[in-house]
């Protein structure tokens, strides 16, 4: 087993990485009940195959809603609760500030991810953010992670990941080198 130290971890967005956003006008929006979420398909083979590899896997997504008045901390627990009873992660990491909070953790501030580095052991250079908006990359950036952004075309702030694909799977097969099949 490798020392914790050198544990490499994947952080996954959760909102258009893990689950299909709710979009409007081009832009993505989280579900707003666990009967709206909708995992994208093959996120729990992308998963396994990064937990087989040896990756440890993190969610980070911000939900600002909550700050907004528009969602209260139990309603996304459930959202999160209900996405982990179908995809397996090690952690998961929510930021529920809004821009004018100025805290750490809201991506695109690393906070989320140093602090579960710390938390967990993991070596942030040998690990990769997953993201589908600038937020996720510069977040991931600013923690010195590669960044790969799954790319919508969503009506975004522009910015520079490592790589773009189209889907989870399409960053899972190049985290790992090699095709994803399904189980």
């Amino acid at each position: 087993m490798m020392p914790l130290a050198l544990r490499r971890a994947v952080f996954l967005d959760r909102d258009g990485v893990l689950n299909r956003p709710i979009v409007r006008d081009r832009r993505p929006f989280p579900p707003a009940s666990p009967e709206q979420l909708k995992v994208v398909p093959l996120a729990v083979e992308a998963c396994d195959a990064l937990r087989a590899a040896g990756f440890f896997l993190v969610v980070v997504t911000n939900q600002p809603d909550v700050a907004r008045g528009k969602m209260t901390i139990a309603a996304v627990d459930l959202i999160n609760a209900r996405l982990r009873s179908k995809v397996v992660v090690d952690d998961l990491r929510v930021c529920f500030h809004d821009d004018e909070d100025q805290c750490l953790c809201r991506k695109p501030k690393p906070g989320m991810l140093l602090q579960a580095a710390r938390d967990n052991g993991l070596n942030l250079s040998a690990s990769y953010l997953v993201g589908d908006r600038w937020r996720d990359i510069e977040a991931g950036r600013n923690a010195g992670c590669r960044t790969i952004l799954i790319d919508f075309g969503w009506n975004d702030r522009p910015c520079t990941p490592d790589v773009r694909t189209g889907s989870l799977v399409g960053a899972v097969e190049w985290i790992l080198g090699r095709p994803l099949r399904a189980a």
